[in-house]
């Protein structure tokens, strides 16, 4: 039986970081169809002294991280979150390395491909940047302020900011505000830009930036 888009939840994630010092905050919007069911996020311990270079771009100090535990503790969390829907991400490549730096592998978990299916990875990934990409509007940013500039997003992500983010991390570069800005983009798209109600098997597919890989799951859903 074909599964749509808003019939499970989906867990739509942000981590700001960097390869030296880690994860050194995570934001998870968990959603349903166009409603927030619950939304997380932390400061957690870097593995090195924070550089500068990356302080700049997410305004995270090592002397902010110097009292919170590890990403590592995080465990239970994520694994929990993968075996209730599928994860999300804007241009999800960078999360999904930098969550299997620390956790390899989640638990056995749906597939949400293949019905009955389990399996420990962390994938099928729902990618909102690639969709967006694959929208083919030549010449214009998918970066994902510009996208909520041009889909009128930017009132509703900020009155949605102020409602969940922690105090001082109500802007882009702060993991729960991104992780929001992903979830009203995947909204958007889901709701207004697709022609037909979306299933789960071809949002995922168009999610896949190897266009083989692409085809391939689209064709699942012809047989």
């Amino acid at each position: 039986m074909e599964t749509y888009w808003d019939a499970i939840p989906i867990h739509v994630i942000d981590f700001e970081g960097g390869p030296q010092c880690g994860i050194v905050e995570f934001g998870v919007v968990s959603i349903k169809g166009a409603t927030i069911e619950s939304v997380a996020s932390r400061l957690c311990l870097p593995q090195k002294k924070i550089p500068l270079r990356e302080q700049s771009v997410h305004g995270i100090s090592s002397g902010m991280t110097a009292s919170q535990s590890s990403f590592k503790d995080e465990w239970d969390r994520f694994a929990a979150l993968r075996e209730s829907g599928p994860m999300a991400a804007h241009f999800a490549s960078a999360e999904s390395s930098m969550l299997k730096s620390v956790f390899p592998y989640p638990r056995s978990s749906p597939s949400w491909l293949d019905d009955g299916k389990r399996v420990v990875s962390w994938a099928p990934w729902i990618d909102t940047g690639v969709l967006y990409r694959g929208l083919g509007h030549d010449n214009v940013s998918n970066k994902l302020q510009d996208l909520i500039g041009r889909y009128r997003l930017q009132e509703e992500l900020d009155e949605l900011g102020a409602a969940y983010c922690p105090e001082g991390r109500k802007g882009y570069h702060c993991a729960l505000y991104d992780a929001i800005a992903s979830a009203l983009l995947l909204i958007n798209y889901c709701q207004n830009l697709s022609d037909e109600t979306v299933s789960l098997t071809r949002l995922i597919a168009r999610s896949q930036g190897n266009s083989v890989k692409r085809q391939e799951l689209e064709q699942r859903e012809l047989f």
